[in-house]
Formats: C-alpha cells, structure tokens, sequence
C-alpha cells in the first residue's frame, strides 16, 4: 500500500511541477524591474482549463502527502 502511494506522490508532483510551469508563460525579468504593471486578465481557454487542473493536483498532492504519513504512523 506503501508503495502505491508513493508512486501516486511522484506521478502527481511531476503533473504538478509541470502545470505550473506551462501556466508561467510570459513571466521574466519585467517584474523585478517594476514593468509589471498588475493589470488583471481574465483566464480564457485552456489558461483555465489548465488553472483548474493545477488546483485539483495540488488538492490531490495534499490529500497523498496526508495518507503517507497517517500509513507510515
């Protein structure tokens, strides 16, 4: 049982690690500068799509992380 969860862990961090950086597009040194200038865009298409995802993999990684420990214990 151990081991499954484990994998689900890996599985769902690198699907995490990887919607989280295909949701960073444009985003570069502007910001550190000051040439950002906060202008909220609404989230169209697949932005949202993908936004939705990131948020239920990360509920997904903490609901894991959860039952690894409570296991282990």
């Amino acid at each position: 049982m151990v081991l499954y969860i484990d994998v689900a862990l890996i599985i769902t961090s690198v699907a995490l690690i990887i919607s989280v950086i295909m949701q960073n597009k444009g985003v570069g040194l502007g910001g550190l500068t000051g040439g950002d200038s906060g202008v909220f865009t609404a989230r169209r298409g697949i932005e949202k799509t993908l936004f939705y995802i990131t948020i239920g993999l990360s509920v997904l990684f903490f609901i894991l992380t959860i039952a690894a420990v409570i296991i282990r214990n």
